[in-house]
């Protein structure tokens, strides 16, 4: 038993032998099942615009048959908008040019690992 785990440790049977097989398979087994199994705790990184004048676009679905995407815009460039009202219609000024006329379902804020808004995340119907 020991002679058979060091030949398995140290890799010593031929390519195309059952052992060799055994070793592959193992090992395949390993790569495509611990991601599921195993919480490595390896996440995204959330990424925001590097630029005042950059605005990160991404597909999210489609809802009642209209297309769907999510905007990130930067917070300072929502620095003048004060209420509600004021930061829809900021939300809108930015975004309209870019994509048309669109229809603003909700938003959300992005926050940095300090609890300061980076960023708004605006889903739209267009």
């Amino acid at each position: 038993m020991l002679k058979l785990l060091r030949s398995y440790l140290f890799w010593t049977y031929e390519r195309g032998s059952m052992h060799y097989d055994v070793m592959v398979t193992l090992i395949l087994i390993f790569l495509f099942l611990s991601p599921r199994l195993i919480d490595f705790k390896d996440r995204p990184a959330e990424t925001v615009a590097l630029q005042s004048s950059e605005v990160l676009v991404k597909e999210a679905g489609t809802r009642h048959g209209n297309s769907r995407f999510v905007y990130q815009i930067r917070a300072e460039d929502m620095a003048d908008a004060k209420s509600e009202a004021q930061r829809q219609a900021a939300f809108l000024r930015l975004i309209e040019p870019i994509s048309g006329e669109v229809s603003l379902e909700h938003y959300e804020l992005v926050k940095d690992a300090a609890g300061k808004v980076i960023a708004y995340n605006v889903w739209v119907l267009r």
